[in-house]
């Protein structure tokens, strides 16, 4: 994975990189190897900041440390991005299965060979009347319904977790959305306008502007 490292005001150390890379070696075995990786090293008084951000095919990974010393709040931006990278693995394989399953489920199951019985010569004047006698009669339709589905109950979450009190950019909802984990964000930025980002099944961030 290609990584590319910022600091500002502080000084990466050798240690600092090897650590890096060895983190972002891992994360490049989820996502594979053509995603590419930005770390930034920056320090707000007395506490050490490091963003990650990393890029992927289908996805981009966000995660930011903080502590005393740029290596914990490293270890932390990773330990983070690395669990964003797996959530996203197990939804693009979940989405992958689903079909498949579906596919099975809906394959007819074979069907068995037909026997023939021979009947004696003396049924057969019979079966002839008993033939004529249905055909006579109307042809019945019946329909099949499908079960019905179990219905679920939605989520009932309060406002102060989907809804962003102060004003943000699109690029801070991003940030605040994947850092804390979440799949929907309701904010508005600076000059008034309401926007809605929520997370779609295929695991992309999708922003709705609310006229």
């Amino acid at each position: 994975m290609e990584v590319e490292f910022t600091a500002r005001q502080v000084r990466i150390t050798r240690d600092l990189r090897t650590l890096a890379e060895e983190g972002m070696e891992r994360i490049a075995l989820i996502l594979g190897k053509n995603a590419r990786a930005s770390i930034v090293f920056s320090a707000q008084k007395r506490l050490q900041i490091v963003e990650v951000t990393i890029q992927a095919r289908l996805h981009t990974i966000v995660a930011e440390g903080k502590a005393e010393s740029l290596e914990s709040a490293l270890r932390q931006a990773i330990a983070h991005a690395e669990s964003q990278a797996r959530r996203h693995r197990d939804r693009r394989m979940a989405i992958k299965r689903k079909p498949q399953q579906e596919k099975a489920l809906a394959e007819p199951s074979p069907a068995r060979p037909k026997t023939r019985v021979v009947q004696p010569e003396a049924d057969v004047s019979e079966e002839k009347h008993v033939r004529a006698d249905r055909k006579a009669r109307a042809a019945i339709a019946v329909h099949s319904f499908p079960a019905r589905k179990a219905v679920v109950e939605p989520r009932i979450v309060t406002s102060g977790e989907s809804f962003a009190l102060k004003p943000m950019t699109m690029e801070e909802a991003v940030k605040d959305a994947e850092f804390r984990d979440r799949d929907l964000l309701i904010f508005h930025n600076p000059d008034g306008e309401l926007f809605v980002l929520h997370r779609r099944r295929d695991g992309q961030l999708e922003l709705v502007e609310i006229p």
